[in-house]
Formats: structure tokens, sequence, C-alpha cells
């Protein structure tokens, strides 16, 4: 369980550090902002989505398995 916590605090600092840097030059005015925010926010939403399918998945058939193994 360690173990993934640090894994996910590696990806999510991962994902602010690239989101800053996006968001740098799209101040720069070297890339459009506009649409490259629009697409990372929609794919952070599809992601939380499925995130939050997986987790309700795993709560409830794991929970259920382990109390019926007791």
């Amino acid at each position: 369980m360690k173990g993934l916590k640090k894994l996910t605090s590696y990806i999510l600092i991962t994902f602010v550090l690239i989101i800053t840097i996006i968001s740098l030059l799209g101040i720069w005015e070297i890339i459009s902002l506009e649409d490259v925010m629009r697409k990372i926010f929609t794919s952070l939403f599809i992601i939380f989505v499925a995130s939050v399918i997986v987790l309700f998945i795993f709560s409830v058939l794991i929970k259920d398995s382990h109390e019926n193994k007791e």
C-alpha cells in the first residue's frame, strides 16, 4: 500500500509539472492554449470517471468476496 501511495504521488507531481509547462507555453503564446487546455481537462475528466468506476467495482466486489470467506 505504501508503494502505491508513492507511485500515485509521483504520477500526480508529473501531471502538475506537465500542466504547468503547457500553461506557461500558452501564456507566452508558443502554443494555442484553448485547444490544449480543453483536451487536458477532457482527458482528466475521463480518467477521473474511469477511476471512480474502478474504485466502485473494487469496493463492492472485493469487499463482498472478503466477507463471504469469513
